[in-house]
């Protein structure tokens, strides 16, 4: 093959020619890579550097179904560790997003647990049309029903018992707690049923059943945890029933 044909770059590296001998390069003899810039002594890149601010929207970690995945995650950390043990990391982990988007959906931690709670929470927050329905001599009673139902219910026990639990040991999550069941709930239904007083009443009702919850899902106090709902809802709904309406 002539010049013109030859490749470009010419031999190969290591051919040997008609004579035998090897060629350990196609450079010139004399020469070769200029020192400093062979592979033994390149500089290595360095990490790039983080970027900051949202993370980058990936097919894990996109849409509403992120939004959804964080909430569930919420609220299985909160109800096995508390709100005071539990993290933004953790909560991130359980639902396979980067921390950041936590934040960017939701902000702090005190505003993730509202929005798990309320979650949580929202059959309860309804249940004001439930009580209200029937006749005001049962409002009690319909009240002590559906409220202890939701705990006797493995559906919505555990993120309900995340908010109880929270809420003894963290202001916080009392604030939280407080907010929904007694302005959300009681004082609704108090108020509708046209009593004076209808806030102190609202809470006195509520401790009525909050401490029940307490006692027999979260201390197990015996023979309170053991005993048959149905009892216990016959013997906690006259005391609701007069907080609310002065009778019982």
């Amino acid at each position: 093959m002539n010049d013109a044909e030859e490749p470009a770059g010419g031999r190969m590296n290591g051919h040997v020619d008609e004579a035998g001998s090897g060629r350990g390069t196609d450079c010139s003899p004399g020469t070769g890579p200029s020192p400093g810039t062979g592979p033994e002594t390149r500089p290595e890149a360095g990490p790039a550097p983080k970027k900051r601010g949202r993370p980058a929207r990936t097919s894990t970690a996109q849409g509403p179904g992120a939004r959804d995945r964080i909430l569930t995650a919420a609220r299985a950390e909160f109800a096995e560790r508390g709100y005071d043990r539990a993290s933004i990391r953790a909560i991130a982990k359980g639902a396979s997003v980067d921390p950041a988007l936590v934040h960017h959906y939701f902000g702090t931690k005190e505003q993730v647990f509202a929005a798990a709670v309320e979650v949580a929470f929202a059959p309860a927050v309804s249940a004001s049309e439930t009580v209200l329905a029937g006749d005001r001599d049962g409002v009690g009673e319909r009240l002590a029903r559906f409220i202890l139902g939701m705990y006797e219910n493995p559906a919505t026990r555990d993120p309900l018992l995340a908010i109880v639990r929270s809420a003894v040991t963290n202001e916080t999550a009392a604030t939280v707690l407080r907010n929904l069941v007694t302005s959300k709930l009681m004082v609704r239904i108090a108020s509708e049923l046209d009593v004076p007083d209808p806030e102190l009443r609202s809470e006195l009702a509520t401790a009525q059943v909050v401490g029940a919850v307490l006692l027999r899902y979260v201390i197990k106090a015996e023979p309170l945890a053991s005993a048959d709902i149905e009892k216990v809802i016959a013997m906690v709904a006259p005391a609701m029933q007069r907080h609310l309406t002065g009778k019982g």
